[in-house]
């Protein structure tokens, strides 16, 4: 087991700008919204609401920074994870509907996603399989067929709420998880395709994501129908221009865009904050990106950067779908924007895999500090032994 150094405060920073950046947001996409849904109630329902899972967030995160990441890598604790997050798949069926989707267990005054946490016990049972099957990881029965069937039992559950874009990110964990551990292109592409299968099946079998993906080809067409989201996504989004109207001051958010304060957020801030914010919130992400993947490519063992490039995977594909479902790239799905997005379940959860990278950062951190010295030793012994 390696010693710990210094948290990754960058990477912790990051995060934590985004979460409360994304607060701040939820204020300004949602207070007029607040108004109208409880006569009476605050403009400050949802900010508080989201400021309050921030805070949350942030202690879980520092806290699960603490914790070695190798615990994730007993065998106990994996098929657990899994195991519960099978159960909570299927208790989702158990509740009513929410806008036609069973994504939620809902309590009084308390709602929770499942889905959220297959993208943390995917690349957990991942990392750790491809880890004890090091050797075996080109062969089809001990590796790819056992891996393949736990992403296929998640993701049919999460269809079936049904949610294809979580699904989607699940199977992006998959794929770079699977190349990074050195599976066998033919493999990869195998199961690419039966993913694309899939895929088309879900489409056919869907008559609403037919009508979506007739809408993307060009949504003014269906601008009153299922292009509506995405029109009104683009006209707040180009009336922002580079500067932006100003914060609070957007217009589409009252009562044209819908869901402004989670899935359209980025369109909120392109119109309030402009070509300047949007691109802030890009870079942002952008420097996450290079802060998880450095501390996966530095892990001191083969478990750690296996398990860093599954999360950061997911976190980052689930940044871009969401912008470019905003930004008209993508058809149109529901999937949060991570860290920004309106939601305790995604906010909670996603803070809390940055806090594995940020653990994982620590010994990274020692690995790579260790090595050098060793050079720098070796290095000195062929200075005194007069060896090149």
């Amino acid at each position: 087991m390696t010693k710990q150094l210094r948290i990754d405060w960058f990477l912790f920073a990051i995060a934590a700008s985004l979460a409360l950046f994304g607060a701040v947001m939820v204020y300004s996409a949602s207070a007029m919204i607040a108004l109208k849904e409880t006569e009476g109630a605050s403009q400050f329902t949802y900010f508080y609401k989201q400021f309050g899972f921030t805070l949350i967030g942030l202690m879980v995160m520092y806290a699960t920074s603490k914790i070695d990441y190798h615990w994730y890598q007993d065998k106990t604790v994996v098929y657990g994870i899994l195991a519960i997050t099978a159960i909570l798949l299927l208790a989702v069926f158990g509740f009513p509907p929410i806008n036609g989707a069973r994504r939620w267990i809902r309590f009084p005054g308390v709602s929770f996603q499942p889905s959220e946490i297959a993208k943390i016990a995917l690349p957990i049972f991942l990392a750790y399989f491809l880890t004890e099957k090091k050797d075996a990881v080109g062969q089809l029965r001990e590796t790819v067929l056992p891996c393949a069937l736990v992403l296929g039992g998640f993701g049919a559950l999460i269809m079936l709420e049904p949610d294809l874009g979580t699904a989607m990110v699940l199977c992006a964990i998959f794929v770079a998880i699977y190349f990074a551990a050195g599976a066998k292109i033919l493999h990869l592409a195998a199961v690419g395709f039966g993913l694309l299968l899939i895929g088309v099946g879900a489409l056919v079998f869907a008559p609403w994501r037919i009508e979506r993906l007739v809408a993307f080809a060009d949504p003014f067409e269906k601008s009153s129908s299922s292009g509506y989201q995405v029109v009104q996504s683009l006209y707040a989004i180009g009336s922002g221009g580079i500067l932006g109207e100003g914060f609070a001051k957007g217009q589409q958010k009252l009562f044209y865009l819908p869901y402004p304060y989670s899935d359209f957020i980025f369109a909120v801030v392109g119109e309030e904050l402009g070509l300047v914010g949007t691109l802030c919130v890009v870079v942002a992400f952008g420097l996450l990106l290079w802060r998880g993947t450095r501390a996966a490519l530095l892990a001191p063992d083969r478990f750690g950067m296996l398990l860093g490039i599954g999360i950061i995977t997911g976190i980052i594909v689930q940044a871009l779908f969401n912008i470019s479902v905003v930004i008209s790239i993508l058809p149109a799905k529901g999937i949060p924007l991570p860290f920004i997005s309106y939601g305790g379940s995604s906010i909670i959860v996603t803070l809390f895999a940055v806090g594995i990278l940020l653990n994982l950062s620590q010994h990274a951190g020692f690995a790579s500090f260790e090595k050098s010295e060793m050079e720098t030793l070796n290095r000195r012994k062929r200075g005194k032994t007069g060896l090149k």
